[in-house]
């Protein structure tokens, strides 16, 4: 079978495990049965082996199976480790929490026997949709998997001769099942937009007018208008384009009617015979919308990719942007090390006309201890050097995300400090704040945000008292935000110290009743859980298994952990940095070279926002990852 990645069909259930939309590609499906006969027919020459399931089940099969899997392992992605509720053969018991999102089902359980495994399905939940892809893979990679569900002992234990880390490493289809999965979830959601490309504070000549009037990339496309990537973003702050991205991040609630013909297009056109080629949605409603016409040929020597159907015409630049996200875990303990990681990705968009080829030198590799690095399908990369890389592509039309990576934070931490929250009495806390902003940091890098929020789910505040050395406090009913740098007044070429000593009252504990496990589930499930009611086998949700137990352990009148649980005992920061990269990683404008050769300035900006950058309580109780002892 082929190496690279075909998918064997896709299912869409509801919030009531019916199937509302499905796609079976029988092109890949005529390949499973082949390999499917020629693996069986190994299996009959060998008793100790068995046969693989050669169907694809229909949609009540399938939901079926899908809600037998919920019961068995508590909700829909599942325990992911091995617990005493987790049986042989099913996904937890092989103790990976991989299992949570490639997951497989039994199908017509009552039949004895492996051989109605259906695996590995990508399991992506988004909205109230839960969406499953499956990848062709051979047939003796599943019967792996099936002796993996029956092993006695549990876990990658090292030095076994298979285990679920090792087999998926063996299989790329995994990865465009993914991503397969997240392009539907996307476009279901009705969240397929490009990604984002900031042009600088000093663009080229017409560069800023263009992207405020959104003329960028449009009309100069073709002879007709193709509606491609949106247009670029100024990176000139405002306050709407922050009131955005915080509503991006918010749950999404309700659900978009499905648009079944939508999502046939898409399917069709970006993988025809179920091979991805072209997983975006610009391009492929593009294509639909306006078709092709004689003006948009490509030159008759070269060969036009499958993610640039249009080519572009006017004016030529190239704009580059490295957007990272922070994420850290921040203890101020002896014991416990702080924590700090970035992930980052290059956005670019390159209006270039033809089909030219573009290359650069990527620096900072060793600066930015690079863990992962992946790359778009139209990037050729040579080995690593000492800190650089050589990347050469052919652009895609519009914005696009060049390449993703996982890296340390090389200027160290921007926020670094500690909190400190204590109970006086049981409705009145203290707290203390002592934070250090942007130490080590020089120009231009230049924070042009950063709140520090205490979140107080279960308790109500009534009022505090406090005054911040810096900045400005305000309350919700929840929470106490603290602005210490503001939107509009940077923080740049120096460093400061920011303390914020106080008092908060809460309602009285007594008059609140505390919320149960399902109504504290609905009100912070985000678009990946799983909120479920119990099954006729009172099985219970893991997850409101979990809620009910930290409920129940928790005293009322214990002043030490008054919040409802330390899972909520820290502080959370927000900022934004602009000027440079936190990670080292960089692209130098000057290497960037086109082939073949013209005169097309190139624009480099970047931004860091925060992602999870948590300020543990240093008087309470904290979760964190035991460091392997050597």
């Amino acid at each position: 079978m082929s190496s690279g990645c075909s998918i064997r069909a896709i299912w869409i259930l509801n919030s009531l495990d019916t199937v509302v939309f499905s796609r079976r590609f029988p092109v890949v499906e005529k390949r499973w049965w082949t390999a499917c006969g020629t693996e069986n027919e190994k299996a009959s020459e060998d008793s100790l082996s068995y046969s693989v399931f050669s169907l694809l089940p229909n949609d009540s099969e399938l939901a079926a199976a899908f809600v037998e899997r919920k019961q068995r392992e508590g909700s829909a992605r599942g325990f992911g480790i091995r617990v005493s509720q987790s049986s042989e053969g099913s996904d937890s018991w092989v103790d990976d929490p991989i299992t949570r999102h490639i997951i497989g089902l039994y199908i017509n359980k009552e039949e004895e026997g492996d051989s109605n495994l259906l695996w590995p399905l990508i399991l992506h939940i988004k909205g109230n949709y839960c969406f499953l892809v499956l990848p062709s893979v051979e047939p003796r990679h599943v019967k792996a998997y099936g002796r993996l569900c029956k092993r006695s002992d549990c876990g990658n234990a090292i030095g076994v001769d298979e285990s679920l880390s090792s087999l998926l490493l063996n299989l790329p289809s995994i990865t465009g099942a993914f991503m397969v999965a997240h392009a539907i979830g996307d476009i279901v959601a009705g969240d397929a937009v490009e990604p984002e490309v900031l042009v600088s504070a000093s663009p080229s000549v017409g560069g800023l007018l263009d992207s405020l009037t959104g003329s960028i990339g449009i009309s100069g496309i073709s002879s007709r208008a193709k509606p491609v990537a949106a247009p670029v973003a100024s990176s000139i702050p405002s306050s709407t384009a922050v009131a955005g991205a915080v509503a991006a991040d918010a749950p999404k609630i309700g659900s978009r009617p499905l648009d079944k013909d939508a999502l046939r297009t898409f399917i069709s056109s970006s993988m025809p015979f179920g091979t991805p080629l072209d997983l975006s949605y610009s391009n492929i409603s593009a294509i639909k919308v306006n078709g092709f016409s004689s003006s948009d040929l490509p030159p008759a020597d070269l060969k036009q990719p499958a993610w640039k159907p249009y080519l572009y015409k006017g004016k030529q630049r190239m704009l580059f942007t490295i957007h990272e996200t922070v994420h850290a875990a921040m203890y101020d303990r002896d014991e416990i090390p702080d924590n700090i990681s970035v992930s980052g990705q290059i956005n670019c968009r390159a209006e270039l006309e033809g089909l030219p080829d573009v290359s650069f030198p990527l620096t900072g590799l060793n600066t930015a201890h690079v863990e992962v690095l992946s790359f778009h399908p139209c990037a050729q990369v040579s080995e690593p050097g000492a800190d650089k890389q050589a990347v050469m592509f052919t652009p895609p039309l519009g914005n696009f995300i060049l390449l993703r990576y996982q890296a340390s934070c090389g200027l160290g931490p921007p926020i670094k400090g500690f909190y400190q929250l204590s109970m006086v009495s049981e409705d009145n806390g203290a707290f203390l704040f002592k934070l250090r902003l942007m130490e080590g940091y020089k120009s231009p890098l230049t924070m042009e945000f950063c709140t520090v929020s205490m979140p107080f789910p279960l308790r109500r505040v009534v009022s505090f008292d406090g005054t911040p050395s810096i900045g400005t406090v305000s309350t919700t009913e929840h929470s106490v935000e603290w602005k210490i740098v503001s939107s509009g007044r940077g923080l740049s070429g120096k460093s400061i110290e920011a303390t914020f000593p106080g008092t908060v009252k809460f309602a009285p504990w007594q008059t609140q009743r505390l919320p149960s496990s399902r109504s504290v589930l609905g009100s912070i499930a985000d678009e990946d859980s799983d909120v479920e009611t119990e099954n006729s086998n009172n099985m219970v949700n893991i997850e409101e298994f979990l809620m009910e137990k930290m409920s129940n352990d928790l005293p009322p009148v214990d002043l030490e952990e008054p919040f409802c649980w330390p899972a909520y005992n820290f502080a959370k920061v927000s900022f934004k940095i602009v000027g440079a990269s936190l990670s080292g990683m960089s692209v130098d404008p000057k290497s960037v070279s086109i082939y073949p050769a013209v005169k097309a300035p190139v624009e480099f900006s970047t931004q860091a926002t925060s992602g999870d950058y948590i300020l543990w309580n240093t008087l309470g109780k904290c979760p964190f990852a035991a460091a392997e002892k050597v």
